[in-house]
């Protein structure tokens, strides 16, 4: 740990910031079960997003309660939320805003007035983003890297905290669009949101075919005090040897890197970027702070290795053929990476 960073994580301002950090994590997730049963692999996952500031992809089955998790999440923050419902023929001003031209009626002069649209707020639910074709698509890219949006050459500037939580449904082929591989970098997790088990699913009916609407869930954080806890991420100190092994565990997905192992060289076509390893370093150091650790570990760096490169990673054909999807050769890509050591002990 650096001098530096202990005197900004020693600093009475800093603890205040942890001990409210603590509570409002642990007010967060008693809010959301409320009206989410399970998924807490999920539940994680989007606030891991929110503390790194940065975009989630959820892939689910249709049914899974994919709408209904970010729109608790977001009440749960305190933040303003929108949706879109993402369709065939959705338009770009329709997601960013337009111009419009207003009169003056005492002078009769006309001016240019900018009308924001859904995209200016905090949490913006793009429900199934794969059914717009690519050009609605990119009118988020600029949004989700710079927090702004330009209209007929006008910058405009969204407020953060800001995220975009974007669904897609797998089994939804036909009039789908998949998302171009520069707009998939741009989201930190894929997530994907499998089917509950029958304790759970049970639960769920038994909850939701007894009470009449969704119960009432409160805010327990403010806009201000996320954007103190995504500080509060930067400053959880990381050592050189865990960095490292993000470095080669992100390195060792492209085929033509030395270090490639077998199953990357056979079955990947394209690794991930820098901007994997970034991410993964940041969520790394969300998680650790998340489970009340102030440094980060290897576990931390392999548990979130899927959800950050699966969308990152593009299998080849012979992956098509031999039936292997890029989970599996994720998985088995962390274990070529660990240490003689580390493996002993995963095992």
């Amino acid at each position: 740990m650096s001098s530096e960073s202990n005197s900004q994580l020693e600093t009475e301002e800093t603890r205040e910031i942890i001990e409210n950090f603590s509570k409002a994590m642990d007010g967060i997730r008693g809010e959301i079960r409320k009206v989410i049963v399970g998924q807490d692999e999920v539940v994680e996952h989007l606030l891991l997003t929110l503390l790194v500031g940065g975009h989630c992809l959820i892939t689910g089955m249709p049914g899974t309660a994919k709408t209904l998790l970010v729109r608790t999440l977001a009440y749960a923050l305190g933040l303003t939320f929108k949706r879109i419902q993402f369709t065939p023929d959705l338009m770009p001003t329709d997601v960013t805003g337009t111009d419009i031209i207003e009169e003056d009626n005492t002078t009769g002069h006309r001016t240019w007035t900018f009308v924001p649209g859904p995209l200016f707020t905090n949490v913006m639910l793009a429900d199934e983003i794969n059914r717009t074709p690519p050009k609605t698509q990119s009118a988020l890219l600029e949004a989700m890297q710079e927090l702004s949006v330009t209209v007929r050459g006008n910058h405009h500037t969204i407020e953060p905290p800001f995220f975009v939580l974007a669904t897609q449904n797998p089994i939804e082929l036909e009039g789908t669009y998949p998302l171009p591989e520069a707009q998939l970098d741009r989201f930190l997790f894929n997530v994907v949101l499998d089917y509950l088990t029958d304790d759970e699913e049970l639960q769920v009916v038994e909850r939701f075919t007894t009470q009449i609407g969704i119960p009432e869930v409160n805010a327990c954080t403010t806009p201000e005090e996320i954007l103190k806890f995504q500080w509060l991420v930067r400053q959880v100190p990381i050592s050189e040897t865990v960095n490292r092994f993000a470095v080669d565990l992100v390195r060792a997905t492209r085929p033509d890197d030395p270090n490639a192992p077998d199953v990357v060289k056979r079955y990947v076509q394209y690794g991930a970027s820098v901007r994997a390893t970034m991410f993964l370093t940041l969520a790394a150091k969300a998680r650790a702070l998340i489970e009340g650790r102030y440094h980060v570990t290897q576990e931390d760096i392999e548990a979130l290795a899927l959800p950050v490169m699966r969308h990152r990673v593009l299998t080849n054909y012979f992956a098509e053929s031999d039936n292997v999807d890029v989970d599996d050769v994720l998985k088995q890509l962390v274990e070529s990476v660990r240490s003689p050591a580390q493996q002993a002990k995963a095992s």
